[in-house]
């Protein structure tokens, strides 16, 4: 399992509710976990959303919490992926902050 960490200067709740999106989620979360054969958890309330692979051993977890002046702190626990899932955790976040970006300019 590996996991990543990265800051945005976007509201939590944005950022959250950005990662959730199912007409976004494709854009960020690593491919085996997007297949109609993943199930996916969501708890709103403490912006923590968990997504897992039927038939892999591919599972993932994103926290969102909010930071001084307004941002918040995106925490990715990825598993599945062998050695390749360090660099698809970090640039899964990449993706999603990016998402997070086009959202707030198209909003």
């Amino acid at each position: 399992m590996a996991y990543a960490e990265r800051g945005v200067s976007a509201p939590p709740e944005v950022v959250f509710n950005t990662a959730t999106d199912p007409r976004r989620v494709s854009a960020w979360l690593p491919e085996p976990l997007l297949s109609g054969e993943s199930t996916r958890a969501e708890d709103a309330e403490q912006m923590r959303a968990r997504w897992a692979a039927q038939r892999t051993d591919w599972s993932a977890e994103l926290r969102v919490e909010p930071v001084d002046a307004g941002g918040a702190r995106i925490r990715l626990d990825l598993a599945g992926g062998g050695q390749e899932t360090d660099r698809l955790a970090d640039e899964a976040l990449v993706n999603l902050a990016r998402e997070v970006a086009d959202n707030l300019q198209a909003g």
